[in-house]
């Protein structure tokens, strides 16, 4: 097992690197670092004007070079005015030259500084996913349990009509996409002029206007059901469908076995044929594929929280990827990377448990 790990790790740091190289190299194009020159100085600048301004500023040599200052591999730029004034990567305002650090990357912490929310980008990620790590827990409390007992429900009875009716639920959320749900709860629950909104409002059971509000931008401050319940939901929808699927395919070719046959000739209940023997079989494959939700969860949030203005992780690499800020894309990056590859080792690791055939082999 241990062997088993070093290696996974060992890949998994490669394939980080890899990732993150790709990513650099793509936001670090000429025309993005042309964009970024003359939103920080000007509009107006000349070409001659933009090249200075990104030798100044360190966007200039070698990509390697950079990416590997952006890291923190390798000893940040410095540069001297004319003046005498000393400027660089890892320079800080009020640290004296002699106490600059060399390094200043990822790896030391030091993420740049975001060009459109005026903050360091580590504070800028750290407040955006506190907000989804919040959003992602209810995702996943509303998510699995329904999920999983969708599953086994529709596949403890292959071909009833309760098989059926939860299929076609299935089908029908995973077929649906976040920005399609997502429409469709606000018109239903959070419209005033559509849905039951207006009609609950002219009974008298709601107070406002609306069942539920259209933007969870209050939620920031303070999460309620309400103010919840819509984010929530559009995400967990596509998933639910999702892992119920799985579930039922794992939870019928397990009803099938022999062993559970041999049970129910014993005379052992189906209940307890199911509880004691079926279901912990088959939760094996759902278990994989429930971890590797965390990294869908990642994009299904870009939409949803765009969509409901909630600012969370989503919200902001919107907001950078359409305000060209390379610093926060580049930190997004690495988050998306470290969840994808972490969230895989934990899969790989889990299922190793829960399998005795892998773990034996």
């Amino acid at each position: 097992m241990l062997f088993f790990v070093l290696r996974r790790l060992g890949v998994m740091l490669l394939t980080a690197f890899a990732l993150t190289f790709i990513v650099f190299y793509m936001t670090n194009l000429p025309p993005n670092l042309e964009k970024l020159a003359k939103s920080e100085a000007s509009v107006r600048m000349e070409d001659d004007a933009v090249t200075s301004w990104l030798e100044r500023n360190g966007h200039s040599g070698p990509v390697l070079m950079r990416y590997a200052q952006w890291i923190g591999v390798a000893p940040g730029w410095t540069r001297t005015e004319d003046d005498g004034t000393f400027h660089g990567r890892c320079v800080k305002r009020g640290v004296a030259q002699e106490d600059t650090p060399k390094y200043c990357g990822v790896l030391q912490g030091d993420w740049g500084f975001s060009t459109v929310f005026k903050q360091p980008v580590s504070e800028v990620l750290g407040r955006s996913l506190g907000a989804t790590g919040w959003l992602m827990l209810w995702v996943m409390i509303v998510m699995v349990p329904t999920s999983l007992l969708l599953g086994v429900l529709s596949g403890m009875r292959e071909g009833s009509r309760t098989d059926r009716v939860l299929s076609t639920f299935a089908i029908a959320t995973t077929a649906t996409p976040e920005y399609v749900s997502g429409v469709i709860l606000i018109a239903v629950l959070a419209s005033a002029t559509a849905g039951v909104s207006p009609i609950l409002a002219d009974w008298g059971w709601i107070s406002g206007k609306t069942l539920f509000p259209g933007t969870a931008t209050s939620a920031m401050d303070n999460i309620t059901f309400w103010n919840f319940a819509l984010p929530v939901a559009t995400i967990a929808l596509y998933g639910i469908g999702y892992i119920a699927r799985m579930t039922r395919a794992s939870m019928t070719e397990v009803m099938t076995q022999q062993y559970i046959r041999t049970a129910r000739l014993k005379g052992v209940s189906f209940r307890q044929v199911v509880m004691r023997h079926a279901l912990r079989n088959a939760l094996i494959a759902p278990f994989t594929v429930i971890m590797l939700q965390f990294p869908w969860l990642l994009n299904g949030v870009v939409i949803s929280e765009t969509l409901f203005n909630y600012k969370g992780f989503g919200w902001t690499l919107v907001q950078a990827a359409g305000n060209n800020d390379i610093n926060t894309l580049l930190g997004c990056s690495v988050v998306a990377v470290f969840v994808v590859l972490v969230t895989q080792l934990i899969s790989d690791i889990g299922y190793v448990f829960l399998n005795p055939r892998i773990r034996l082999a």
